[in-house]
Formats: structure tokens, sequence, C-alpha cells
């Protein structure tokens, strides 16, 4: 067991979906080696937003980040900013959003794609600007970091399964398929993360509806998937908040932290 923590946000992604679709998450959830957890997206159900809001357990209507074309940095603490300050390694496989969010702003895709500069709080990064940019090669980007630079603390955030819904919305087979596609990558690389003893959360920032969009108040919007997997997670716990993700990590990184986190999800 140790305290490292891989966090993976698959963008966009409907709880309903991620139960219904996801056939190897869900079996460790049947084999009692996870659990599955509906949690309800803060308002508004927006990219950027909740991003923020995974990473600094801070609300957008109190974060000042409150849509997709808020471009600043961050004025909160983060996961991110508090691993950094407890001497602890980060790396993120992610949006460019996240780039923007936690080192520089605005996004320079030739100085900021690929990213080693310990003065940074995300101190490893491959970042993308493509909404198609495969799932499959952002996994890889993922395992590249986490081989060579040993992160305690690793973000993993695709987006083709977001793609798919703006581009067929929620009740279409292309939007389940890409959740399928996305559960087949992870089933390749959580056997060895759990072997090597990672603590692994899998969520999604938002959901998705019929008018192949999000940022309301619907349900299909709203509630999202959290599934926990590791020795550290009780299994326990009764209900999560997306606010309380940053804090759960925390807790499990073994930071200093003022962050809310629900204290029964862990042992």
């Amino acid at each position: 067991m140790n305290n490292k923590v891989i966090l993976v946000v698959l963008d966009g992604l409907n709880f309903h979906i991620a139960q219904d679709c996801m056939g190897y998450v869900n079996g460790l959830v049947e084999d009692n080696q996870a659990s599955l957890y509906k949690i309800q997206c803060e308002l508004p159900s927006l990219s950027r937003p909740l991003y923020e809001c995974i990473l600094t357990g801070v609300k957008p209507v109190q974060s000042g980040i409150a849509h997709n074309q808020v471009t600043r940095r961050s004025q909160w603490e983060s996961i991110f900013s508090l691993a950094k300050k407890n001497g602890r390694t980060t790396a993120a496989a992610a949006y460019h959003w996240v780039s923007e969010l936690y080192n520089r702003t605005p996004y320079n895709a030739v100085e900021d794609r690929f990213t080693q500069n310990e003065a940074l709080n995300i101190q490893y990064g491959l970042f993308y600007h493509w909404d198609h940019y495969p799932d499959e090669a952002l996994f890889l980007d993922a395992e590249y970091l986490r081989r060579q630079f040993d992160p305690d603390f690793l973000l993993i955030h695709p987006m083709n399964i977001d793609d798919a819904g703006h581009k067929f919305g929620l009740d279409s087979r292309q939007y389940r398929n890409t959740a399928r596609r996305a559960d087949i990558v992870l089933s390749d690389y959580l056997p060895t993360w759990l072997a090597e003893g990672y603590q692994v959360l899998i969520t999604s920032d938002h959901g998705m509806n019929n008018d192949h969009s999000h940022g309301g108040t619907l349900a299909e919007e709203r509630d999202v998937p959290l599934f926990v997997i590791g020795q550290r997670f009780s299994h326990q716990a009764s209900l999560v908040k997306q606010t309380e993700i940053c804090g759960t990590v925390c807790e499990l990184l073994g930071l200093s932290h003022d962050k809310a986190f629900p204290r029964e999800i862990l042992r």
C-alpha cells in the first residue's frame, strides 16, 4: 500500500452510461474491489468550472471560473499546489485548460504541450488541445509520465466521451460506445496501477443531454460517477460530494490541507 494517487476524469461521462456501459470497472465493483458513488456535479455543469471544482474543492459560483471562456489561473489552492508545497511530485496528461488553470495562461502549444518544470504546480505534463485527441493516446501519455517521473499525484483527463456527446447526444450509440472504449483502455492499465499500490479515483466533470450539450440543471447533465479503487478506501461512504474529491485526494496523499472530505470513505 502506498499514498500515491491517480485521478481519472472521463470528461462528459453521465452516471447511467458509466453504470450501463463500463463493464470492467463495474466488474471490480461486483468483485468488491471498488465502489461506485453517484455524484451530483456543481453548477453550472460546464467543463472548466468543474475542473476547478474537482481540483480545488471550490464551487464555480465561488471560484470565479463560471464558464469555459474564463481564461486565467486558479486563485485557490489545488491538489497540485498543495502537493508541490508538501514536497510531492505532480503530473497530468490532460486537456490544455488544466494547464491554463494551474500552470500558465494563455496556453501556448509550442511551449506548454510538453512540460517538465519543477517550479510549476504541474511539474510534468503532456497537454492536448484537440477534443478528438484519441483516448488511447492520452492514456499512453499518462503511463509515460507515470513510469518516467513516478509522480505522487497523476491526473488523467481524456476528452473523447464528451466529444461524442456533443456530436451525437446522450442517447446515441456513439456516446455509449466511446464510454465502452474508455473502459477497455482502463482495463489495460488498472491491474498494473493496483498491483503497484496506487489509489485510483475515476470520475467525470459533468454529464450530457440530448441537445448534444450540458451546462444546466438536468439530472443527465449533473449525475456523474465516482469509482474508488484501492486498499485505502473503506467502501463504506454513503454520500460523496464533487467538492470533496479534492480533499479526499489530499488526504490520500498525506498532505497538510483544509479541504473538506468524507472521512468515512477512507480506512
